[in-house]
């Protein structure tokens, strides 16, 4: 079992920047891929990105490439997304997930530990 815990969201304003954490306990951290999702109000979970274990290979979304960062500390057990030029389209809650699989990690069904989420608002 792993356990993950998002935090770091919050209000900002456009153009603005956050960096969210995911703290995970449990099982070893550095053997999973890692990724981002989020999901805005009566939308799908959606992916946002994502990063093999070793740091080697990183994906990202097209709505998020050039603004975001997904970095990890195997050492800390802990995954990053820094989040700069926001825009109130990156309004979401934001779940870090922990896979096995990297062939495919924009998909949700290929995570199999998830956290609780954490809000994150930008006003326009």
């Amino acid at each position: 079992q792993v356990q993950l815990v998002e935090s770091g969201g919050g209000l900002v304003q456009t153009g603005g920047s956050l960096r969210l954490s995911c703290a995970t306990s449990g099982r070893t951290f550095s053997g999973y891929v890692m990724g981002w999702f989020r999901q805005a109000p009566g939308k799908e979970r959606a992916f946002v990105a994502a990063i093999t274990w070793s740091s080697t290979n990183t994906y990202y979304s097209d709505s998020v490439k050039g603004r975001f960062t997904i970095s990890r500390d195997n050492a800390k057990n802990t995954m990053y997304l820094q989040m700069n030029s926001l825009k109130p389209e990156d309004t979401a809650v934001y779940f870090c997930a922990a896979g096995t699989n990297w062939d495919s990690p924009t998909i949700k069904s290929k995570y199999a530990y998830w956290g609780q989420g954490t809000q994150v608002t930008v006003s326009s």
